[in-house]
């Protein structure tokens, strides 16, 4: 988190890229820290989304392109399992769960394997993702 900071808003973006994928990594507690160390809010939240959306539409095309792989990855996982089964239950309403902890980032792969059509993926996950920041910088 520190970096995120240090490093001002290229910090932020590869902390939220990274903080989208499988990589236990809180994009939250950057965009935080990134605030307190006097970042502007304008260009955090832009660092922020930007990176956390592109890591969502590649976790996005990994699911879609590796489907049979990453299927059995995901299904090993306790949040795998639950982003599969919330998918195959609840179609593309699972992508109102994208900004959770811990469950979001598995439904932005299994949308991929799912083959959700990539507009309803972005048009619903994308906005949702943003919207978590400027709630958060609003709070900072």
């Amino acid at each position: 988190m520190e970096a995120a900071a240090e490093w001002g808003p290229a910090g932020l973006f590869v902390a939220a890229f990274l903080g989208a994928t499988l990589v236990p990594l809180s994009s939250e507690a950057a965009l935080v820290a990134a605030l307190a160390a006097g970042v502007p809010v304008g260009e955090a939240l832009v660092a922020a989304s930007v990176g956390n959306c592109l890591a969502c539409a590649v976790n996005w095309g990994l699911g879609r392109w590796a489907r049979q792989r990453v299927g059995p990855m995901l299904e090993a996982k306790r949040s795998g399992r639950a982003a599969v089964r919330g998918l195959e239950r609840w179609g593309a309403w699972s992508l109102l769960l994208t900004p959770l902890p811990v469950v979001g980032d598995p439904i932005t792969l299994a949308a991929g394997v799912g083959r959700v059509p990539f507009a309803l993926f972005a048009l619903v996950a994308f906005p949702l993702r943003v919207g978590r920041y400027v709630a958060l910088a609003g709070l900072v």
